[in-house]
């Protein structure tokens, strides 16, 4: 039987996860930390205005779900012994509530509850930046892991894409602004990749310039349509992941 190229793309993606998993466990310290970024959603309202069919974020959260399928990966692969920090952009998940009427940052709240994570909230990308620089003692601590998942181009994390403005952000994190990051903070043999879309085209070079981290990213379009069947995103049909 030939299983359909989206249902195949998706066991791969799970494939390939549990293999990263291990791999970026293996090298590390369990003083050291692991970030996870999740960028907001955009806003039912602003995309409805759309003519075309595809349309962002139907569902909440894509960014909080494939966050936490990596968190659980990453648990597993190092038997719980990981200091995992999770970062949200919280105005787009409140103004997103109050779109559905859903208490998401309740819903948000129990997932640090139940993987034991340290949740931060962040408003833009300097706040990113800030953290990865002083949010702990990084002569102590240093920086393992950097994973985000949200809306991105090849520029930039669009943090908040179509929630206060349709098809624009007002909250990003450009590379033009990386080399504010300092290159001390990371850890040697730091792990890093972007699950947005294309970012693979300019977004992680500059990355790899300013940190001395090589950053994953993709060429064309990531998605995020299988995330609720614990799959994490994958790069859509004619695009790739490039290091």
């Amino acid at each position: 039987m030939t299983l359909p190229r989206k249902v195949l793309i998706g066991l791969l993606a799970i494939f390939f996860a549990g293999i990263t998993a291990p791999e970026a466990g293996a090298k590390l310290n369990p003083n050291d930390e692991y970030i996870i970024i999740s960028g907001g959603p955009a806003l039912r309202g602003w995309e409805n205005f759309r003519r075309e069919a595809h349309r962002h974020d139907l569902w909440w959260g894509n960014f909080v779900r494939a966050a936490r399928i990596r968190m659980q990966l990453l648990q597993k692969a190092t038997d719980n012994k990981i200091q995992i920090t999770w970062l949200v952009y919280r105005a787009g998940y409140e103004t997103r509530a109050r779109e559905d009427g859903e208490p998401l940052i309740g819903h948000i709240e129990s997932v640090r509850d139940k993987y034991k994570v340290n949740l931060v909230w962040y408003n833009n990308g300097d706040d990113i930046i800030n953290y990865v620089n002083s949010g702990k003692n990084r002569r102590q601590t240093k920086v393992s892991g950097f994973e985000y998942f949200g809306h991105s181009n090849k520029y930039c994390f669009a943090l908040d894409y179509s929630n206060e403005l349709l098809g624009a952000c007002k909250a990003f994190l450009h590379q033009k602004d990386l080399s504010q990051m300092k290159r001390s903070s990371f850890a040697r043999g730091a792990y890093a990749k972007s699950w947005g879309c294309h970012s693979g085209e300019a977004f992680t070079a500059e990355f790899k310039r300013t940190t001395g981290v090589k950053m994953i990213g993709a060429i064309g379009k990531t998605d995020y349509s299988e995330c609720y069947k614990q799959t994490l995103p994958f790069v859509s049909a004619g695009g790739r992941w490039t290091r």
